[in-house]
């Protein structure tokens, strides 16, 4: 196992390439190549677009305009094939404009969510059966329990590979199952949170210059308030990001979980190099001649296409697809549409604190209100979360009390106890690091064991 790829796990759930957690293997980043010729083998870029705002390029209709031209354009590409093709559909506007726009292509697609029952406040089923019944698609649901989740976790650990601590691992992997009952291809939703700041952090990187502009006096008071008084880890992050100069370690401390000293401060001695937190910073600056014309969102942004969200969510994506034989594809993130997103300025993105703008406005010209009315709710991974904060006094509670769990052969017992106290007492909302932990642990028992 590579220290420094668990390192960069535990600050970001995930292993940016192009490290893996096993020491000596590496995997291509996004855009590169590995030629093999006459004995000579090198790694090298291939991909090098560089996008530059064009802040007065288009008005806003014909940027709405342009957007659905080429999501009509992407959607017709996706739905080349020869095996029968459906739809992880869930109850908001992203993967229902999907279905809309399915429909000028075809007709009674199949469609696929997952739910946890009425019970739950951020259950979808209902809001993904409403628009099923609008673009009257063939539309199956699916219903898993907190037994379910916990009986089948260490499979879906398996599927992966290498840990992935994202809460959304568990309903993709059982919508992908029950779609493969049908379909060999689906069609995912995912993109349009990475692309046109769909997220709370893309708010606080966005409206960042203006914190820079304020006096030195008033930011370190209000950084001092955020850090002394919120349990929300978001925020947290964000308060710590917001005097670092550095582009690349400002929006490095956006993604980490928790601060590097935390981070570090969690392994057993003689177990890390000097500053191995940092060293996908290393990889990332690969990227600072993409994003020297763009302004700080886009900027952001760039990172997310090219780390977190190949190596997180379209590797878990992936894997856990392709688990059940079943081909996922992302219509969102078709090169050209991803190439004229990049261009567009962070005003066609966030708007008077509204996110995903422009998305919103092509939503709100094609879909019915029943549909952009409502709330965003994803895969209802809320309730992962939940069941696994309430599992913590359980059986995933004592792997991480059990002094001979094998995580502790790289990290100190204490460190990881105290992450735990604070959470169990609500001083600070630990769950995401220690279902990382968790995972940590089932995989170290899966694969080393």
């Amino acid at each position: 196992l590579d220290p420094t790829a668990l390192n960069h796990f535990l600050r970001y759930r995930y292993t940016p390439a192009p490290r893996t957690i096993y020491s000596g293997l590496r995997k291509l980043a996004p855009g590169d190549c590995l030629v093999i010729e006459k004995g000579r083998c090198e790694c090298k870029r291939w991909y090098r677009y560089e996008p530059k705002t064009k802040p007065d390029a288009m008005s806003d209709e014909e940027a709405t305009d342009k957007l659905l031209e080429l999501y009509r354009a992407a959607i017709k590409r996706h739905l080349i094939s020869d095996v029968p093709i459906g739809l992880l559909l869930s109850g908001g506007m992203d993967s229902a404009l999907l279905l809309a726009l399915m429909n000028e292509v075809g007709n009674n697609w199949r469609t696929y969510t997952i739910g946890y029952g009425s019970s739950f406040k951020d259950d979808e089923l209902e809001d993904a059966a409403g628009t099923a019944r609008i673009y009257s698609s063939d539309h199956h649901q699916i219903e898993i329990s907190q037994k379910i989740f916990q009986e089948n976790l260490p499979k879906i650990v398996s599927s992966l590979e290498e840990p992935i601590a994202s809460s959304s691992i568990v309903p993709m992997y059982f919508v992908c199952q029950r779609a493969r009952q049908d379909v060999k291809v689906a069609l995912i939703g995912q993109g349009p949170d990475e692309l046109f700041g769909g997220y709370k952090r893309h708010l606080g990187v966005n409206y960042s210059a203006y914190w820079r502009g304020l006096p030195s006096v008033a930011q370190n008071l209000l950084a001092k308030t955020v850090l002394t008084f919120s349990h929300n880890e978001a925020f947290r992050r964000g308060a710590n990001s917001l005097n670092e100069p550095d582009r690349l370690k400002r929006y490095q401390q956006v993604f980490s979980l928790l601060p590097k000293d935390q981070i570090d401060s969690l392994f057993q001695p003689g177990q890390l190099e000097p500053n191995a937190g940092d060293a996908v910073l290393e990889h990332w600056a690969r990227l600072c001649p993409e994003m020297g014309g763009l302004d700080e969102l886009n900027g952001f942004q760039l990172i997310e296409l090219r780390s977190s969200l190949p190596d997180e969510l379209l590797m878990y994506g992936d894997k856990l697809s392709m688990a059940h034989k079943l081909e996922g594809r992302v219509p969102y993130l078709d090169r050209e549409l991803v190439e004229f997103v990049q261009t567009l300025p962070a005003k066609m993105k966030v708007r008077m604190a509204q996110r995903k703008w422009l998305h919103r406005q092509v939503c709100h010209s094609f879909l019915p209100k029943e549909i952009t009315a409502r709330k965003k709710r994803g895969f209802a991974v809320n309730v992962v979360d939940d069941w696994f904060k309430t599992e913590m006094s359980g059986k995933m509670d004592a792997f991480l009390r059990d002094d001979q769990s094998l995580l502790y052969q790289y990290l100190k017992p204490e460190s990881v106890h105290r992450l735990l106290e604070s959470h169990q007492s609500q001083k600070t909302d630990n769950h995401k690091i220690l279902f990382s932990l968790v995972l940590f642990e089932q995989w170290l028992r899966l694969n080393l064991h």
